[in-house]
């Protein structure tokens, strides 16, 4: 068993959550310290600038994108000193600025994270696992996502079929069949949109517990409009970028709404696009457990207990630690990388067959 570090900065552009982990890549021999480090307003404001500029066309070497990159990186490093203790690896994931998967067979997508593994295998002096996704767009895959393998091993002894929600800026889920098969996709914007409308029209970084939404009411005409996007009724496999619904947000009418019933409408969207991609699944689940930021969001989590039929409830009643769930998974997947296991498979990502990735920087310990 290796002790690894899993390090993650989500859409949601929060911060970066850092979970020390005792694994080998396929099983878990134990969770340790972990903890959440959040991003300083200016550096959150930089990142989100980055998203619409990478849209636009940003150059690698554009001073801004490096001076952010460098910012990012410190701050995990500082994740890494606050968990304390001694690691044999780092997952380093970094932070996505663009994402534009295949749309086509035979297509080759893009995926861009940020964040100098070098300049982070320096500051802590542990080899770092790095760049997670290129060889799966490569291999004509989605890049994401990339958690369904830490799923389905944490969920083992748990009845199946079995749905995992993610609620992050966008919104994923793992399906774990009853006879073990896994299906994962991108379901649709969750918290980014959510985020974005709070910052500009009420002056807070999000929508505390909901309570914004739950004051507002959603708007059927906006909401009708926004889920006749053809990707909610695509099949899987299909991913997002944190932006990939910005056009279809424009043209909705959100605008016209008041805070809190533009809300109200936003969390209705998110919901609206989980219960599509739920009639993508091969079987009905027997229980839902969501994760991420978005299971603190009553109005989220009402909504979605009203939309699914079986069982919603979060991570934590099943024993699973929803703030550091991510950044666990990418404490296992470093693992993966240096036995060359695969982190992707044809359900998840749509590559061809069970396919290796990442790389790694710094010298071994």
């Amino acid at each position: 068993m290796l002790r690894t570090i899993g390090l993650m900065s989500g859409t949601s552009l929060d911060g970066v959550d850092a979970a020390m982990v005792e694994t080998d890549g396929e099983r878990i021999g134990g969770f340790g310290k972990r903890v959440t480090l959040p991003y300083s307003p200016a550096l959150r404001r930089d990142l989100r600038d980055l998203l619409d500029r990478a849209q636009a066309g940003l150059a690698p070497d554009d001073p801004a994108l490096l001076d952010a990159e460098r910012r990012l990186t410190e701050v995990h490093a500082e994740a890494v000193a606050a968990l304390g203790g001694a690691a044999d690896l780092i997952g380093f994931h970094g932070q996505t600025i663009l994402h534009q998967p295949p749309r086509a067979a035979g297509e080759i997508g893009r995926t861009w994270q940020i964040g100098d593994a070098a300049l982070l295998a320096r500051l802590t002096g542990v080899r770092v696992a790095h760049d997670f996704r290129s060889a799966d767009m490569a291999a004509g895959g989605q890049g994401a996502p990339l958690v369904p393998i830490f799923h389905a091993v944490l969920a083992e002894a748990l009845p199946k079929p079995l749905a995992v929600l993610n609620l992050g800026g966008v919104a994923n889920l793992t399906f774990i069949g009853s006879d073990g098969a896994l299906v994962a996709f991108d379901t649709g914007p969750a918290n980014g949109p959510i985020d974005d409308w709070v910052r500009e029209h009420a002056g807070q970084p999000h929508d505390e517990g909901g309570r914004l939404a739950l004051s507002g009411n959603a708007d059927t005409a906006v909401l009708g409009r926004l889920l006749t996007q053809p990707y909610l009724a695509a099949p899987p496999p299909k991913s997002l970028d944190r932006l990939s619904f910005s056009k279809a947000l424009a043209g909705s009418g959100l605008a016209a709404l008041s805070p809190a019933d533009g809300a109200a409408t936003l969390v209705a969207f998110a919901v609206g696009c989980v219960a599509m991609a739920a009639k993508l699944l091969p079987e009905p689940p027997l229980q839902w457990l969501v994760a991420g930021g978005g299971r603190r969001n009553a109005a989220i989590m009402r909504a979605l207990g009203a939309a699914l039929e079986p069982l919603v409830r979060a991570v934590e009643e099943v024993g699973w630690d929803g703030d550091a769930l991510e950044a666990q998974a990418f404490g296992v997947l470093p693992a993966r990388v240096l036995r060359g296991l695969p982190l992707s498979f044809p359900g998840t990502t749509g590559v061809p067959r069970p396919w290796p990735g990442g790389r790694l920087t710094g010298l071994p310990g």
